[in-house]
Parts: C-alpha cells; sequence; structure tokens
C-alpha cells in the first residue's frame, strides 16, 4: 500500500481500537495527550456531561473500548463485568480506590494510575486551605466586597499542632510545607513507610485527632465509602480544631461535619472533594466552611503532566496487552 505522504500508519493493527475518557477536561489545557493517542491509531470516545459519570453512562462511553482513561467515576465489579472487551483501565490521577481491582485481577484488567504528577498540586492547594482557615481570607473578602469593611482576627499557622492522614508521598509533601512553616506536624499511617526528622508517629488516628489543632486528610477511600472521620472521630477532635478534605469525599461524613460547626465544636473545614459532585449540600451555608469543586489536580503543569502519563500508561498497556 502506497504510503501517503504526512500520514501517520496506526500503531494498533486489524480493527480500529476504541479508548474512552471519562475525565471531564482531559485535554482542555494542552492537546498533546489526545494527539498522542490519534497518533496511535486510536479511536477516542469523550465524556459528553461534563461531570462524573454514574454507572449507566460509563457502560454507554467504553460499550467496546479496550482502554480507559479513567477519573473517579466507581468501576465496579458489575461494571467491569459488562465491559467484556475492556483490557486497561488508566487512572488519571494517584489513586485506585475507586477500581475494584480484585474484580479487575480476576478479568485481566490491567490497571494503572498517575502517582507522581499531581503530589504539588495537591499540597499547595491543601496549604492554601489551611492558611485562608486559620486567616478567614474568604471570609473578610466576601465581607468587603459587599461593603462590610470588618476585620476579623485570625491566627498563626506557626506553633500549631497538624495532624497528617495518610503519609504517602502527597501527605510527606504537605509535612515538609508546614515544617517550613514552623508546624509541629504529627502523623498516622497504618501503613509503614518513610517518615519524616520532624514529623511525629501517632500509633492511632484517635490518638492523633485529639492531639490536632488542624486535621489534614491523604488517603485513599475505606472500605469502598465507609466514612474514615464520622460523629465519633469529630468528638475526638479539639473544641476549635480545623478539618481539610483534599483527598477523597467518602472519607468525612459530611452531616458530622455540618453539625460539629454549625454547634461550634469545630471552628471550620476546607473541602475540595465529596460524597456527590458537583456538591449542592448544605456545608455551602456554612461561612466557615471552605468548599473548592475538586480542584486539587488544577495547577496547569500538573494537570497537562497527569494527562500524559496517564495517555503513555495506556497507550504502552495496550501494545503489551
Amino acid at each position: 500500500m502506497r504510503k501517503i505522504q504526512g500520514e501517520t500508519p496506526p500503531s494498533f493493527s486489524g480493527a480500529r481500537v476504541k479508548v474512552a475518557i471519562t475525565t471531564t477536561s482531559f485535554g482542555r489545557e494542552s492537546r498533546a495527550p489526545i494527539q498522542l493517542l490519534k497518533k496511535e491509531g486510536l479511536s477516542v470516545a469523550f465524556n459528553p456531561h461534563g461531570r462524573r459519570l454514574e454507572g449507566p453512562e460509563i457502560l454507554s462511553l467504553a460499550h467496546g473500548a479496550s482502554g480507559v482513561i479513567a477519573g473517579t467515576e466507581d468501576w465496579n465489579g458489575g461494571i467491569l463485568e459488562a465491559l467484556p472487551e475492556l483490557r486497561v483501565i488508566s487512572r488519571c490521577g494517584v489513586g485506585t480506590d475507586n477500581v475494584d481491582l480484585e474484580a479487575a485481577r480476576k478479568r485481566n484488567v490491567e490497571v494503572l494510575n498517575t502517582p507522581f504528577s499531581a503530589t504539588s498540586a495537591v499540597a499547595e492547594l491543601t496549604l492554601a486551605l489551611i492558611l485562608n482557615l486559620l486567616r478567614q481570607v474568604t471570609a473578610m473578602e466576601r465581607d468587603l466586597k459587599v461593603g462590610n469593611w470588618s476585620k476579623k482576627m485570625g491566627g498563626l499557622l506557626r506553633g500549631k499542632n497538624v495532624g497528617i492522614v495518610g503519609f504517602g508521598k502527597i501527605g510527606r509533601k504537605v509535612a515538609q510545607i508546614l515544617i517550613v512553616f514552623q508546624a509541629h506536624v504529627g502523623f498516622f499511617d497504618p501503613i509503614p513507610g518513610e517518615t519524616l526528622p520532624r514529623a511525629e508517629t501517632f500509633a492511632s488516628l484517635e490518638a492523633l485527632l485529639s492531639w490536632s489543632d488542624l486535621v489534614t486528610l491523604h488517603c485513599s477511600a475505606v472500605d469502598r465509602g465507609r466514612a474514615l472521620i464520622g460523629r465519633k472521630e469529630i468528638r475526638l477532635m479539639k473544641k476549635g480544631a480545623y478539618l481539610v478534605n483534599t483527598s477523597r469525599g467518602s472519607l468525612v461524613d459530611e452531616r458530622a461535619l455540618y453539625d460539629a460547626v454549625r454547634r461550634g465544636h469545630l471552628s471550620g473545614a476546607a473541602l475540595d472533594v465529596f460524597n456527590e459532585e458537583p456538591y449542592h449540600g448544605p456545608l455551602l451555608e456554612l461561612e466557615s466552611v471552605l468548599t473548592t469543586p475538586h480542584i486539587g489536580s488544577y495547577a496547569l503543569e500538573a494537570r497537562v503532566e497527569m494527562e500524559m502519563e496517564s495517555a503513555k500508561n495506556l497507550v504502552q498497556a495496550l501494545k503489551r496487552r
């Protein structure tokens, strides 16, 4: 067959291979990841809804796909069973707790992630939320825009006891930043791993919660949806403490958090993730609760790197299969 000048032959022989992309903003900031997939001769189907997909929507989009670049939607055993042609799930993100890994293993579906790309982005967002809580920046900015020149007394990060739940790559990065701010850092992680010389290790979550002036979560979901921080755990926290979650929405009992902030047991909270997204719940009513729309990885440099890594992972895995 004569090669047409400028044409790139597909890398996958036979019928055109379909891949589905479920994340909502893939390729928005850079077309390079999509161009990579198409250069390899892959047929790409995109999420048409602009939000996290539900079960039937996943099945519709991924029907006939050999590979998926996945977001945070639920890849349970039923979904995997209904997609017999699926061979690879490439997570555009750190965690794989939204994938039933045992079901994937049984169906010979390879699961990959991007463990490094979002580390600095999530850690820096966590710091921004912590400083905002302590200095009440958003509350005063909101007041000023409606003509209310009202100064609120804040507090320093220096000298605060900050408890980190989960001490993987992101948790350790957050600890390194907090230490520079002269905070006292402690952490709890049930899986032994790396430590930091100036970060205190706690043997239990309960001990960490009762010690902390501020708790920040950097761990995977628990038992596919059970809240790690519920009413019992919140009661263990100091009166006036803060809670930050940039990890998984299911880690926090949102109703219990709402009640604790409204009653004044907690001074405030900052959430980037929620049980149901987009979030429209009662936490939006509380001035002392900061809410952002799941933007942990939404730093331009990090996002492009993460999308490129997930695309390369998908291509390489499909070639192996």
